[in-house]
């Protein structure tokens, strides 16, 4: 069955890393007064190459929903058409159109709103923003009812750190939105974080467990729970690449995390 194609005119596109050839995209889609999604849901782009053949491409949105609009972080990948299609000037000015399908996926909150981590390397990072413009907008009423949030973002170099100065506003306006940037192969200048996302997380875990005296390894959930029924007070989200993602459950698997409390989303 053929999806529904929407257009979705470009409205602003702005390089935010020159280093790392990263851009960002605003769209409104076109014949729609609103464009509902849930913050973590992504499009797919859909346009045809040199050779007619019509390639398609999904994109994480990088915003909470906002009437008709969506915005995306996209890099520019070498010899990669879509990449290459929306960051070329002479592609695609501001004013131009393409489609879209969508919104697409499941890596979304968890209902109610819990403890959360964020975790995100490179581009991986477009969700996070979304979900938290969601929970912490600037123009309306805060939705994460006081719950404590991270975000951990890795990147290697710190020019490869996208909407870095948001998160660090943000923190500085929400006390309980922490922002945690950390480079791998960080210049001396840089006074943040150093090494991997996954170790940070686990930082996370066992500072709060003893805060809140709850014993690690957690206990073991009663198999008999049926899954719809299963509640935790802490989730984790994770994008980026398959090997990250891995890491970070690897790490949260040893503190007997159950499967179903991290949700993540991998684009390799």
């Amino acid at each position: 069955m053929a999806r529904e194609l929407l257009t979705a005119r470009l409205l602003r596109k702005e390089c935010i890393s020159e280093v790392a050839q990263c851009y960002h995209f605003l769209f409104s889609v076109e014949s729609l007064e609103t464009f509902p999604y849930l913050p973590g849901q992504f499009v797919s782009a859909v346009a045809p190459d040199e050779n007619g053949k019509q390639q398609t491409r999904a994109y994480s949105i990088a915003s909470a929903p906002s009437g008709n609009q969506f915005e995306l972080c996209v890099n520019r990948v070498e010899n990669g058409f879509f990449s290459n299609h929306l960051a070329d000037l002479p592609d695609l000015p501001v004013g131009s159109a393409i489609q879209i399908h969508g919104p697409h996926g499941h890596f979304v909150l968890q209902e109610p709103v819990t403890d959360s981590i964020f975790v995100a390397t490179g581009t991986g990072v477009a969700p996070m923003r979304g979900y938290s413009q969601w929970l912490f907008p600037a123009d309306g009423p805060d939705r994460s009812n006081g719950k404590e949030i991270w975000l951990v973002y890795g990147t290697r170099y710190e020019t490869d750190m996208y909407y870095h100065d948001e998160f660090v506003a943000l923190a500085q306006r929400v006390p309980n939105f922490h922002y945690l940037p950390t480079l791998s192969r960080a210049q001396p200048q840089w006074t943040g974080l150093r090494g991997y996302v996954q170790d940070h997380v686990a930082k996370i875990v066992e500072d709060r467990a003893a805060r809140l005296g709850q014993p690690l390894p957690v206990p073991p959930v009663d198999p008999a729970t049926p899954p719809a029924e299963l509640r935790f007070d802490i989730y984790t989200y994770i994008c980026g690449l398959n090997f990250m993602v891995s890491s970070v459950r690897e790490r949260l698997d040893g503190f007997g995390w159950h499967k179903k409390q991290i949700v993540f989303e991998r684009y390799d």
